[in-house]
């Protein structure tokens, strides 16, 4: 074993499951104490190796911007068993030159520009589910009235998946993005997935349409790796922007006065969006192995070696933004990470962005006395194994005019 520069003052044993009792939207306290005694600590793996845990904001972003740190799957040193490489066109999980083959087509069908032609189609698509929630009358379960639907639409319809097949896609990702499944349904689903997507890319590649996956049946990918990309799209298009929109809204009606600024003031709408995904970083982890020996905050991270980065106790270091545990719409330190940052940075942030300008600003507008249906403790949060942290369900209610 190589020797450090100095040894850490803290060590952590294990990925805490739960978060404290009455503070759903903090991180786990044992990673808020890591952070605390300094930006980097040991670390057990669940499979018992050694690692590194990254809780500063400073170190995140460097390993995230460093080529010395792969995202390979099958270097992950995690385990005590091989773990295979990622599926073709499972970009996330790999390096260059890999990586950006299969991302480079991507990027154009995803820029600003264009996300933003796409924001009269998201009024659309939310106008149509808050309409529904308004005529089927209080209360509501927002995740599955309007959380979930909208962006499910949205990304379905950008990658051309039919409409009527759905509701089936969005359960299939749902059962293997939980984090409370078997691991005979987590197959079942990831196989039925898979077949499902096999049969779209055939249906495109023999009646292309104006969509993201027609087009990229025009490039030199294979059906292996359109499968793999699409699964990538429709997993991180659906899941991370559904469990930002309903635990932004529980955020929000637990912060009144924030929740108040932001109606009387739609100018804030975008810093609000921004403050939220920082001040909530529902991708919570990502992890890095060290293909050398890297010096890292005092630290010596040898070769092989698996980092685990803490994207929400960086979004939350106070060296980086002041009064961190406090939601604040009016915040001006942008600079978060909680689309990532370096290569990996995440490729549909501009279509997330829209979709939760959009969708809370006409939430609001629409519900003025929106609130929560069930006391805060009895809202349904998503565990910590989750990939994604969220709620489950989030009723509410709010004063109809027939009053």
């Amino acid at each position: 074993m190589g020797e450090s520069l100095h040894e850490p003052l803290h060590a952590v044993t294990a990925m805490p499951t739960e978060r404290l009792s009455g503070c759903p939207f903090d991180p786990p306290a044992e990673l808020t104490d890591a952070r605390r005694h300094g930006p980097i600590s040991r670390f057990t793996h669940s499979g018992g190796k050694p690692g590194w845990l990254i809780t500063g904001y400073d170190l995140v972003r460097s390993v995230l911007a460093d080529s010395r740190f792969s995202s390979r799957k099958e270097l992950l040193n995690v385990v005590d068993f091989e773990v295979p490489p990622a599926p073709p066109g499972e970009f996330l999980l790999m390096d260059e030159p890999q990586h950006g083959r299969y991302r480079k087509p991507l990027a154009g069908k995803f820029t600003v520009r264009r996300m933003r032609m796409l924001t009269e189609r998201v009024e659309q698509i939310t106008a149509e589910r808050l309409d529904a929630m308004e005529n089927a009358g209080p209360p509501a379960d927002l995740v599955t009235a309007f959380a979930k639907p909208v962006p499910a639409i949205v990304i379905c319809e950008l990658l051309g998946v039919p409409y009527e097949d759905r509701g089936s896609f969005q359960e299939q990702i749902e059962t293997f993005l939980s984090g409370e499944t078997s691991d005979e349904e987590l197959i079942a689903a990831y196989t039925a997935t898979q077949e499902y997507l096999a049969e779209l890319v055939a249906a495109k590649r023999a009646n292309p349409s104006d969509d993201v996956l027609s087009d990229l049946t025009d490039s030199d990918l294979n059906d292996e790796e359109l499968k793999g990309i699409s699964l990538i799209l429709l997993a991180a298009g659906f899941d991370t922007t559904a469990n930002m929109l309903a635990l932004g809204t529980f955020a929000l009606l637990q912060n009144p006065a924030q929740l108040a600024a932001l109606r009387a003031d739609s100018t804030l709408t975008d810093q609000a969006v921004e403050e939220l995904l920082r001040y909530l970083s529902v991708a919570k982890t990502f992890m890095r192995t060290a293909l050398e020996d890297v010096e890292l905050g005092g630290q010596t991270i040898e070769a092989g070696t698996t980092v685990v980065l803490s994207y929400n106790t960086a979004n939350r270091d106070p060296e980086r933004f002041p009064d961190p545990h406090a939601l604040d719409l009016h915040r001006r330190q942008g600079g978060h990470l909680a689309f990532g940052h370096g290569i990996h940075q995440c490729l549909g942030q501009q279509l997330a962005r829209v979709e939760m300008r959009v969708a809370f600003r006409a939430l609001i507008d629409r519900f003025p006395t929106l609130r929560l249906a069930v006391p805060a403790e009895e809202v349904a949060l998503r565990p910590e194994t989750a990939d994604v942290y969220g709620v489950k369900s989030l009723p509410v209610t709010w004063e109809t005019e027939e009053r």
